[in-house]
């Protein structure tokens, strides 16, 4: 997503960009260390060491790696695209090298086209770490051959594109596992990722414990929430996985993997029992500011302001006053999900879920992984 005046402009590329990090990827089998690694692309990769100076094509990666590191910033020495973390807190709690030789230096925005090779050779990494956004021929491309040829090993922390997906990407947590397995391995911190992996997966199973065969509710999950503009849908995948695995109902209009642009009148008609927005720290003047550090006062108008769209006042959703909002990192960035998920099931399934606290397991994964923690708002409701 661009800012250009007073909209969002949202495409299919820019929109993958935005997706990063909860995309799903081919499976893979996790190599002894001696041998390197498998990534996300199922490419074996030769590590002589834990990596120790790594350039980040996606810098959402960072997360997942602090979830491992203690310091991500000790080692990675230069990023792109660090505005996709939707979040001036999260960035700064990220961009400065505690060496003393200033910010993570930018090799790169959101896009292919933007990233530098003469800054990346500059830096003289010994790991890249790329997406398949950033390089669709999945170690193919030129920018690979050429930092390969420079005796730089790629990655791939992520393989899905718009164009491809299957039946075996539909899991958001499976992909999760393997790819915080693989910055285990590429961090030398493999028992920790297995302790992560284990962490998430027991609140997945208490959130499918509890929904056992119940109904799902139908849910108008919006990937793009602007107050001059409606009405950009999820997907059935990707954001509707995470939806489905929260007890949730997509719209029966969409149809495309990734987001679907439906019209007012099919969303009225399909009267969605709750409405989750998205809202973040890039264009807060367009968008509700929802997110590490910011007001959740300026969060909770920004939601009443999607509300007064054209046609939303005949919602269910918003006549019962179930209108929610969430940061997009929750979606996008993998190690968060689980807080996705337990927010949108207490939401959707509110009487199954009157004792669960989000909150708690925000808590939890500070307390007991993240070096610097997470705060709030990353998630916020209407009052009724």
């Amino acid at each position: 997503m661009v800012t250009n005046g007073r909209s969002l402009m949202l495409n299919r590329r820019q929109f993958s960009a935005g997706l990063g990090a909860i995309l799903l990827s081919p499976s893979f089998a996790v190599a002894a260390a001696a041998e390197g690694v498998v990534d996300m692309a199922g490419r074996q990769v030769s590590l002589i060491k834990p990596a120790e100076r790594i350039v980040l094509l996606d810098a959402r990666d960072i997360v997942s790696m602090a979830v491992l590191h203690p310091d991500p910033a000790r080692v990675v020495i230069g990023w792109a695209g660090a505005d996709t973390l939707d979040s001036d807190l999260l960035r700064r709690h990220y961009e400065t090298r505690p060496d003393g030789s200033g910010e993570i230096a930018v090799v790169g925005g959101q896009t292919a086209t933007t990233v530098s090779l003469e800054r990346i050779l500059a830096l003289k990494p010994d790991l890249v770490v790329t997406t398949a956004y950033m390089e669709p021929e999945l170690g193919d491309g030129v920018l690979t051959r050429r930092l390969e040829a420079a005796g730089i090993p790629v990655v791939f922390s992520n393989t899905a594109s718009n164009e491809q997906t299957t039946e075996a990407d539909r899991d958001p947590f499976a992909a999760m596992a393997r790819t915080m397995r693989m910055w285990g391995q590429i961090l030398g911190k493999s028992d920790r990722a297995e302790t992560f992996v284990g962490f998430a997966h027991e609140h997945l199973n208490e959130v499918r414990q509890r929904l056992g065969a119940t109904s799902p509710t139908k849910a108008y999950l919006e990937v793009q929430s602007t107050y001059d503009d409606c009405c950009w849908a999820a997907g059935d995948r990707i954001w509707g996985d995470l939806l489905a695995l929260a007890g949730g109902h997509n719209l029966s209009a969409v149809d495309a993997p990734w987001f679907a642009k439906v019209a007012l009148e099919q969303l009225i008609a399909e009267a969605p029992e709750i409405y989750i927005a998205s809202g973040g720290a890039f264009g807060r003047g367009i968008r509700p500011a929802i997110g590490p550090g910011l007001d959740p006062d300026e969060g909770g108008e920004g939601l009443r302001r999607l509300t007064e769209r054209t046609g939303f006042e005949t919602l269910p959703a918003v006549q019962d006053g179930r209108v929610h909002g969430v940061w997009t990192g929750l979606l996008t960035i993998a190690p968060f999900n689980i807080l996705f998920v337990e927010c949108a099931a207490k939401w959707l399934h509110p009487d199954l879920f009157a004792d669960l606290e989000p909150t708690d397991t925000l808590n939890a994964l500070n307390e007991q992984f993240l070096a610097k923690p997470l705060p709030g708002p990353c998630w916020l409701s209407l009052a009724a």
